[in-house]
Parts: structure tokens; C-alpha cells; sequence
């Protein structure tokens, strides 16, 4: 019975998505919209993450908007438009008919936080759509296999006011090991455990964050995670399977023949 009680409040846990950011390290997409909403396979990037946070049973999304929110915005507004076969009937009173609905069990609420808003100021501006609640939080261009139930429960385990998913960053170059005359003793090329862990986003706050976050030029990366790391009220859910940001073009184009090719890492959920 507590079980089954625990398991409905985390099942109304919101989720928080940032989605208000410029894209400019991806500017080929991202003058056309928001880097959000670059489409991997035949849908944004933030519906990958959406699907992976309602396959752990998370629904309820607030979605931190920005530049070019427009774009967001309707496309969530027309969603049975792009996902449902539709018959226009322009001889029956423009009659509109959706065949073969398809529902997500989603609820979304889109917030303009502003044009220039920082990270910080984004989080701070949605704080009225998640009262005194403890909520999750992610970036909305990165996707992962990591288990949100898991991270959850380590989340809950600790008791700290916040948890960020650390993962493994490979280098990109061929690893040089030097003597102290400079002569090379060794190449090899890189690997995955030559890299340092790095915040993943996929995060777990609660509320009381809000009062390290003072307004809309914070960067929520600087004062307020720094500020809690000092307190010791910040811990890391180390990940090491699968994560991706989508950066750059040849990110989204290693994501997108992940996605085409039926092998993406991230995809948990059945279609």
C-alpha cells in the first residue's frame, strides 16, 4: 500500500525542460527554430525525451520556452495534425475528421521565460507551475538510457537538496603520455575512461533551490550549483550508459542514423 502511494506521487512529479536557449553551436538548424526541436528521425528532440521520461511513468512537462516559442508552441498545438492521418471535407462545413488518434498520456504546459533569459532565470520563472514540489529537470537536447525510476530513488536515498546525472565524457583526440624531456613514451588512442564526468542535466531538485536562483541573468550552472556543491547538498547519480548531446550538425547527424538505423540507445519505450 505505501509502495503503491510512493509510486503515485512520483508519478505527479513535473518535469522541467529547457528549451528557451539560441542553438548558435548548431546554427545551421537552429535559425529555423529552436534547437529543441530539431528533428531526430521524423520528431524533435524534445519529444525523444518527453517519450523517455512517460516511459518511467512521468507525464506532466513544463517546458521552459524561448527564442522562436512560436515554433513550440504550435507544433504542440497541432500534434494530431502531424501524428494522425486527417480528412478535410470542404463540402460539409470544412468539416476536419482525425483518423487513428494518437494520444500521449502528456500534459504540457508551455512558459515563455523570455528571449534572453539565463538557465537560472528560466527555472525561477516556472516556480508558480510547481509550488513547493520536488521536481525533475533536464536540458532539451541531450538524450540517454539512463532509468529515471533509479536516479529517482538514489535522489530520495540522500536526502540532499539536489542531484544531477554525472557521465563519462570521451576525449576526441589520440592520448599522449610524456616524460619531463618532453619525448613521447607512449600513443594510444583515446577511450571513454580517459574522459572526466560531466553534468548530463537529467536532474532532481527540490524546492528550496528556487532560493539560490535570483533572477533572470543567473546561470543556473554557476552560483546556484556551486553554492549547493559548497553547502554539500548537491550529489552526483553517476550514468554510464548511454548520453548524447546534440551540439552540433554532426551530433544530430550521429543521433539521426542512430534513429534511422533501429539501434538508438535511448529508445526504451515500444512504438
Amino acid at each position: 500500500m505505501v509502495q503503491a502511494i510512493c509510486l503515485a506521487m512520483e508519478e505527479k512529479m513535473k518535469v522541467v525542460l529547457l528549451a528557451g536557449g539560441y542553438g548558435t553551436r548548431i546554427s545551421e538548424e537552429s535559425h529555423l527554430r529552436p534547437k529543441p526541436m530539431v528533428e531526430i528521425g521524423d520528431k524533435p528532440i524534445l519529444w525523444h525525451i518527453m517519450k523517455e521520461y512517460s516511459y518511467y511513468g512521468f507525464y506532466d512537462f513544463i517546458i521552459c520556452c524561448g527564442y522562436k516559442q512560436q515554433v513550440i508552441k504550435e507544433w504542440f498545438a497541432d500534434y494530431y495534425l502531424y501524428n494522425c492521418d486527417v480528412t478535410f471535407d470542404f463540402t460539409r462545413e470544412n468539416r476536419m475528421k482525425v483518423h487513428n488518434s494518437v494520444a500521449e498520456p502528456w500534459k504540457v504546459t508551455l512558459v515563455d521565460t523570455g528571449l534572453n533569459t539565463m538557465t537560472g532565470g528560466r527555472i525561477k520563472r516556472v516556480q508558480k507551475y510547481i509550488g513547493n514540489e520536488a521536481f525533475l529537470l533536464t536540458y532539451g537536447d541531450g538524450v540517454s538510457d539512463i532509468n529515471l525510476r533509479e536516479l529517482l530513488k538514489f535522489h530520495q536515498s540522500h536526502g540532499k537538496m539536489m542531484t544531477l546525472t554525472a557521465v563519462n565524457v570521451e576525449q576526441r583526440f589520440g592520448v599522449l603520455e610524456m616524460g619531463e624531456d618532453s619525448g613521447i613514451r607512449s600513443f594510444r588512442e583515446k577511450s571513454v575512461d580517459d574522459g572526466s564526468r560531466i553534468n548530463a542535466g537529467y536532474m532532481v531538485c527540490q524546492p528550496e533551490i528556487f532560493d539560490y536562483i535570483e533572477g533572470d541573468s543567473t546561470v543556473f550552472e554557476k552560483e546556484p550549483l556551486e553554492t549547493v556543491a559548497r553547502m554539500g547538498q548537491l550529489m552526483a547519480y553517476k550514468h554510464d550508459g548511454y548520453w548524447q548531446c546534440m551540439d552540433t550538425k554532426r551530433e544530430k547527424e550521429k543521433l539521426d542514423a542512430l534513429w534511422r538505423s533501429g539501434r538508438a540507445p535511448w529508445k526504451v519505450w515500444s512504438d
